[in-house]
């Protein structure tokens, strides 16, 4: 199998303080982790929901890819995270399958992961991250 599990999914959101009361007080999800990520222009907040994640994104700027996203599609779903043991052989993997990449080689991510995103014109419009946890 190619991909664990789902390590998260990734939504976009303008105001973080409203989104996690949100998560939080309505849906009961405990904040697990807080992270501004510089590389990827976001304040992110993990939070809980049973093994996997909803990761909630503020833009630190309107240029950044979280910001591009919400002023042209507003608030809302921004990409599905599937975990993988070697980052590195998935990538080759999908790269071989004829999956157009968005990062060719892995990046830093929250917590220390290493992370590469695969276009969403070769994954039927949603945007895919591969996530490899810190081991």
């Amino acid at each position: 199998m190619l991909f664990g599990r789902i390590d998260h999914i990734g939504v976009a959101v303008d105001d973080l303080e409203a989104a996690i009361e949100l998560y939080g007080s309505r849906f009961g999800m405990r904040e697990q982790h807080r992270e501004t990520v510089e590389s990827q222009g976001v304040e992110a907040v993990l939070l809980e929901v049973g093994d996997g994640h909803v990761e909630l994104l503020q833009p630190l700027a309107d240029d950044t890819a979280v910001g591009k996203f919400l002023a042209k599609r507003g608030p809302g779903l921004h990409h599905v995270a599937y975990q993988t043991d070697d980052i590195d052989r998935t990538l080759g993997v999908v790269r071989d399958a004829g999956i157009d990449l968005i990062d060719e080689t892995p990046r830093i991510g929250i917590r220390g992961s290493r992370v590469a995103f695969l276009h969403p014109r070769s994954t039927g419009g949603v945007l895919t991250e591969i996530v490899e946890p810190v081991h």
